[in-house]
């Protein structure tokens, strides 16, 4: 039994913020400087009354519908997201009422950018031990909501969104391969939201100190990722017993697009398709790598027995690889 995806969706607001709108909002920056440090020409939010389980049932119904696949048929239903409508109750319970899925075992993770390719291998793990099951993976995020516009070095770069796949039984030889899954506790402090949890509780204090925004190192982010993700990702494809060479279709988190092109020249993944949206969509947060996907997908950019590498990276901080033989 091979396990792999049946379906992809996506789905971004319907509000475009170009860096002019942003600039406008941003201490000290300009479009210019923007493209320049970020390579982001747009992104979008979300409307007031839009929560994430409102992008995240959108991106599940589009990948339910390209699988074919009724809703109430899911059997497990899984966001990844660290922007949740509430504290409690979890967000993927939310999503199940609104795509009317009464069947599935619901349950939210929070690994923030990597949380999807989390999400995946949690998926595949319980489709292999319950055959003949089905899971819907989302990740999902809100990010305009919780920026901080005194800060240039994050609030121009994220914007809102959902991706999500339908996890499943596939064709022999097709589907998930292999999957490598790390964390690194020790340069958590180098993305992250303080307050609002029980180490800071919200108070006045906390509110007046801005300490629910969202906060990023990212020079320190940057060196994480170019000093310890190309080895990872080499030693993920090398024990599978190929090279990057053979790689079809790289999808990563969509960071930064100065960073992604970096990191496609030190991982030699040159001859692959790197998907890229992050100069429309901005970063996404947990929705990065599933957008990203969708968009291959939907483009034309990935046929079947394709090899697909997905590289998920962020707050923990932590890292998800997965290599698929794509089926879908």
């Amino acid at each position: 039994m091979s396990i792999g995806v049946l379906g992809t969706g996506a789905y971004v607001p319907e509000r475009v913020v170009t860096n002019e709108d942003i600039a406008s909002l941003v201490t000290d920056a300009t479009p210019e400087w923007i493209v320049r440090r970020t390579g982001i020409l747009a992104r979008r939010w979300a409307a007031p009354d839009q929560a994430t389980s409102d992008l995240a049932a959108r991106a599940a119904t589009r990948a339910l519908d390209a699988a074919g696949c009724d809703a109430d048929r899911v059997d497990y239903l899984i966001v990844s997201t660290s922007t949740g409508d509430h504290p409690q109750p979890p967000t993927s319970c939310l999503v199940q009422h609104l795509i009317a899925a009464p069947g599935a075992a619901c349950f939210d993770l929070n690994v923030v950018c990597a949380g999807f390719v989390y999400g995946v291998e949690l998926a595949r793990a319980l489709v292999t031990a319950n055959r003949g099951t089905r899971a819907l993976v989302i990740g999902a995020d809100l990010y305009s909501r919780i920026l901080d516009f005194t800060d240039r070095r994050t609030s121009v770069l994220l914007g809102d969104g959902a991706g999500a796949v339908l996890i499943g039984e596939v064709a022999e030889e097709h589907g998930i391969m292999a999957t490598g899954l790390s964390s690194y506790g020790h340069a958590s402090d180098l993305i992250k939201v303080v307050a609002g949890g029980s180490r800071f509780p919200v108070s006045e204090r906390t509110v007046a100190d801005g300490q629910h925004f969202f906060t990023m190192d990212g020079r320190g982010v940057r060196d994480f990722v170019m000093r310890g993700l190309p080895e990872l990702l080499e030693k993920l494809v090398a024990d599978a017993g190929l090279d990057p060479a053979d790689v079809d279709c790289f999808v990563p988190h969509q960071a930064n697009g100065v960073l992604l092109r970096e990191l496609v020249m030190k991982c030699s993944l040159q001859d692959a398709y790197t998907s890229v949206v992050v100069d429309r969509y901005g970063n996404l947060g947990s929705a990065s790598v599933p957008v990203a996907l969708d968009d291959a997908v939907r483009s034309g950019h990935l046929a079947t027995g394709d090899l697909v590498l997905l590289s998920g990276f962020g707050g923990g901080m932590s890292v998800a690889n997965c290599l698929v033989r794509w089926s879908a």
